[in-house]
């Protein structure tokens, strides 16, 4: 995610006046993807070290996880299979480095951080999304491997590039096999999502050329440009890995975060008015294709560059973005990590102000569902003056993530049997899980609404939300009431896609 060296390739150009519309601000809604990447590789935010005890990464997920729930975040995509290793138990694969030390050493018996972060996440209303680097094996040449990893067992599937080995993409055995790794987790887990991020073929080297002329001649399936073979070969691994989820879990949302630019308007007039890398040209990745096909369920470009980056700015990319959603979920990738960060391509990321415009900016459009922000230790470190507007002002109020009709339309039921008892210790809220929906589906989670004697009472403005959950804990303890002041509540009933009931209440008490 974090490629200094990618934004050389850009062109520094003059920087051309652009300013923002005082009017694109608005209320914050009650629907909003607001995600963060918890990046495990290299140890950049959890494990903050390889071999920390069990109870200190708990510690640590926990204390991170409270962080970002204090900032309005709803949804993590944690990064459990780096390098062809992995941060569950469920795997194929051998434990990964970065969690004890030495890869294929497992944590304490009993232990799987996975099933750990997902309980976590859920209990404070967040979405766990599994993020996958679908092609990276190693880091670099000298990253010692178990004697279990899939490239001393299978070495004919990769080859190297930049120091690091990679699996190719044009072996079926390749796709098939990465398919397989990420079934193993949807069949296993109650995750949210599957996430890929921007590393497909891999980013361009100079002098340094992908080897494999070889598997192009044996699997040409019938294209003479290798370029547009390569191509051919991601889009054969998102289409299957998308009908691959969705047919064992159709709530499984999956989506990829691609480099910012999908291409260049010079190279073809469908793409942006921007002069930089392109995620087509030089990744072989055509994302746009993905999202026209339906292949995806969210797009999330990494548009990590301001609204003065003169090559791509950042409104010519949301821009853009937005008008090829194709009907699909467009989520923004923002650079925290750049917030307060001197540099010469682009001074203008030491204004603090420059995230929070960018989210009044795409708050304005409606084509775009929301935001996440590279990476968890940036938004809780180097960013803290965007992490106290999110609190203060943006993430205020807390936010559901938006809905999907494609995938699920279903209304659940109301929840049953709402009491609301005082006592001494706050408000404690009783009600009964709801009825099956037609689908089947009961409640997977629930929203308390509470509002104060005299307020209108619906469940429109996200400033009502009390408590979100994404667990079936059918009871809540409201501990933040006056003693003597009058509160009604209201629950609704949410299933696995966040569709939402209608509520039901409202039921008014005193408190003690």
């Amino acid at each position: 995610m974090n490629k200094s060296y990618i934004y050389a390739l850009l062109l520094s150009l003059a920087v051309p006046l652009f300013s923002i519309a005082q009017n694109t601000t608005k209320i914050a809604p009650k629907r909003e993807f607001r995600g963060v990447w918890i990046a495990s590789v290299t140890n950049i935010d959890w494990p903050s070290r390889p071999g920390l005890s069990v109870d200190k990464q708990k510690q640590e997920l926990i204390g991170i996880l409270e962080q970002h729930k204090k900032s309005g975040i709803n949804a993590i995509m944690l990064q459990i299979r780096p390098t062809a290793d992995a941060l569950y138990a469920k795997s194929r694969e051998p434990w990964s480095h970065w969690l004890m030390g030495k890869q294929g050493l497992a944590p304490a018996a009993g232990y799987d951080p996975l099933e750990f972060a997902i309980k976590e996440a859920h209990f404070r209303g967040m979405e766990l999304h599994a993020w996958f680097n679908p092609y990276r094996a190693t880091m670099s040449a000298g990253q010692l491997t178990s004697s279990e990893h899939i490239t001393k067992k299978r070495p004919e599937l990769f080859y190297r590039y930049g120091g690091q080995i990679l699996f190719d993409p044009g072996l079926p055995e390749v796709r098939e096999y990465i398919t397989q790794v990420i079934l193993d987790v949807v069949k296993e887990y109650d995750i949210d999502g599957v996430h890929f991020d921007d590393y497909f073929y891999p980013y361009r080297i100079a002098g340094q050329t992908i080897k494999d002329n070889t598997t192009f001649t044996k699997y040409a399936n019938g294209f003479t440009n290798i370029n547009d073979w390569r191509r051919n070969n991601v889009d054969m691994l998102v289409k299957m890995v998308n009908d691959s989820v969705h047919h064992y879990k159709k709530h499984v949302k999956f989506g990829v975060s691609p480099f910012g630019i999908w291409r260049n308007f010079r190279e073809d007039t469908l793409g942006s008015r921007t002069n930089g890398l392109s995620n087509y040209e030089e990744l072989y990745a055509d994302s746009r294709k993905w999202i026209k096909e339906g292949w995806v369920d969210y797009i999330n470009p990494q548009i990590y560059f301001t609204f003065k980056r003169a090559a791509a700015p950042f409104g010519t990319l949301l821009d853009w973005w937005g008008n090829n959603t194709f009907g699909r979920h467009l989520y923004i990738g923002q650079a925290a990590y750049l917030v307060n960060t001197p540099t010469k391509v682009d001074p203008t990321w030491m204004k603090i102000n420059e995230i929070p415009n960018q989210i009044r900016y795409l708050r304005a459009n409606n084509r775009v569902q929301g935001s996440i922000f590279f990476s968890s230790k940036s938004l809780s470190t180097n960013a803290k003056s965007l992490t106290d507007t999110l609190r203060n002002d943006l993430y205020k109020y807390p936010a559901l993530p938006p809905q999907m009709p494609w995938l699920d339309d279903v209304m659940p039921n109301t929840p049953q049997n709402l009491t609301a008892d005082a006592l001494n210790d706050g408000i404690n809220i009783k009600w009964v899980k709801p009825l099956k929906a037609v689908d089947g589906e009961t409640a997977s989670g629930y929203v308390v609404y509470r509002f104060k004697e005299g307020e209108k009472i619906g469940i429109l403005d996200a400033k009502n939300i009390l408590h979100i959950s994404f667990e079936d804990f059918t009871f809540y303890l409201d501990t933040d009431v006056e003693k003597g002041k009058r509160y009604n509540y209201l629950v609704t009933a949410l299933d696995r896609l966040k569709n939402e009931s209608e509520p039901s209440g409202p039921i008014g008490v005193q408190a003690k």
